[in-house]
Parts: C-alpha cells; sequence; structure tokens
C-alpha cells in the first residue's frame, strides 16, 4: 500500500529587497555561505545553471569529516525575483516563492517530504536552512 505524499511548509521573511534575496539565493558564492542546517556544517562547494532543464547541485559537509553529501536537482520552472520549482535527485519536488512586501522578502518553500525521516525533524532541518538563509541575507553587504 502507497502512502500519500505529504507536502511540507517553511517560510520566512528577509529584510531585504527581492532583488537581493533572489541574488543571495541563486548564485553559488553566497549558496555557499549559507545553505546548511547547523553550524557544524559546511558548504564547500555549490553550482548553479538556473534555467528550466538546468541543473543544480550544493555539497554539504560535516566540519569535522564525518559525513558529507550532494544535494541536487533539475530546475522545473524559474520566474526572476519570484519562483522556482525543481525536482531533486529522488523524485521529490520543491516549490519557493520570493514575495516583495516593500523592501522585504518573504520566502516560502514547500517540499515533498521523504519517508526515513519524522516530518517534524524534516520541517525543522528545512527552517534551519531559511533561518540561516535570513541572516546571511540581512548581514552581507
Amino acid at each position: 500500500m502507497e502512502t500519500a505524499k505529504q507536502t511540507v511548509t517553511v517560510e520566512t521573511t528577509v529584510h531585504a529587497p527581492v532583488e537581493q534575496v533572489w541574488e543571495f539565493w541563486t548564485q553559488p558564492e553566497h549558496i555557499t555561505q549559507w545553505s546548511f542546517a547547523s553550524d557544524d556544517w559546511h558548504a564547500p562547494r555549490a553550482e548553479n545553471d538556473l534555467k528550466v532543464g538546468g541543473t543544480f547541485v550544493t555539497r554539504l559537509e560535516a566540519k569535522d569529516g564525518s559525513f558529507g553529501f550532494d544535494l541536487g536537482g533539475v530546475y522545473d520552472e524559474v520566474r526572476t525575483h519570484e519562483f522556482i520549482s525543481y525536482t531533486m535527485g529522488d523524485g521529490r519536488k520543491v516549490e519557493i516563492s520570493f514575495i516583495r512586501q516593500d523592501n522585504d522578502t518573504k520566502v516560502i518553500e514547500s517540499f515533498d517530504a521523504e519517508t526515513a525521516n519524522p516530518v517534524e525533524m524534516q520541517k525543522a532541518g528545512w527552517q534551519a536552512f531559511l533561518d540561516n538563509f535570513k541572516t546571511y541575507s540581512e548581514n552581507a553587504k
């Protein structure tokens, strides 16, 4: 019996204009500065071909060298400064909306949960990535 897939949503409001938020979300030199869930991890490498059919990959590693993996996928839709959707390597779908709110940007990210880990744990992990993104975006110049 197949279980219905569950979509999980995380969000934040970044105190920065949507153009800057978009750049920090999509440019590899910025992705490597925020794309991890905790301070004992880092993202030493990122590649991003931001177009429909384009691919991306970010290397995530524990700083102590104990574990690492590539997170990647293929873009399904890209609307500059507004929306990105992609399919991850395991077939799960992700959608990210960037909503201009004066000089702030609301970022809403929805993803298909995987079945190996509890949904609440996945939500907390994805929210931690988003919180790192918010901190980086508001403090980078």
